[in-house]
């Protein structure tokens, strides 16, 4: 009897542990994002935040808007805590296209999304959350804000460059 419950323990102890670690892998993919993103951001002029390559795009304001819009839903989806920025429509708020708006939004969506990765039970990433007709894990909604984020910041590459602007270098680690 006593092998079974030293063996339970170790399996809760070892799935407890292994979902620890993918939040904490999570954790640090998201800074790693945050990074990128910023410095794409310090990449555009400050005069080229109202670029878009076509009148049917997002501008460069808009497209970091969006991705922090996103970055919050998702990752709140996923973790659970409050949205920052509610009943906001941050990329039709014309106030918030600017650099130093777009900077600072930039980074309180990421910090959000960072510090509610932290913070989430390691026993519950497994969970379904259900938000309309989509039912996903909690780490599963996480994993769509990063891949959002990934998306439209992969789209402001082009603008970058229609730009003249090198991007800067893609950081895997």
């Amino acid at each position: 009897m006593r092998l079974l419950i030293t063996i339970l323990f170790l399996s809760l102890s070892s799935t407890a542990f292994s979902q620890q670690f993918i939040i904490d892998e999570l954790a640090a993919d998201m800074e790693r994002n945050k990074t990128m993103s910023l410095a794409y951001i310090e990449a555009m002029p400050a005069d080229k935040f109202d670029f878009q390559p076509s009148d049917d795009v997002r501008t460069f304001a808009e497209q970091y808007l969006h991705l922090a819009q996103g970055l919050i839903g998702l990752s709140s989806n996923g973790t659970g805590a409050t949205p920052i920025f509610q009943g906001e429509n941050l990329e039709a708020t014309e106030a918030y296209h600017t650099k130093a708006e777009v900077q600072r939004i930039v980074t309180e969506s990421y910090d959000f999304a960072i510090n509610s990765i932290k913070e989430i039970d390691p026993e519950k990433v497994t969970e379904i959350v259900q938000r309309g007709q989509f039912e996903v894990t909690r780490m599963g909604w996480v994993s769509k804000a990063i891949e959002h984020n990934t998306h439209h910041k992969g789209q402001t590459t082009i603008y970058l460059r229609m730009n003249g602007i090198t991007p800067p270098q893609y950081q895997l680690f």
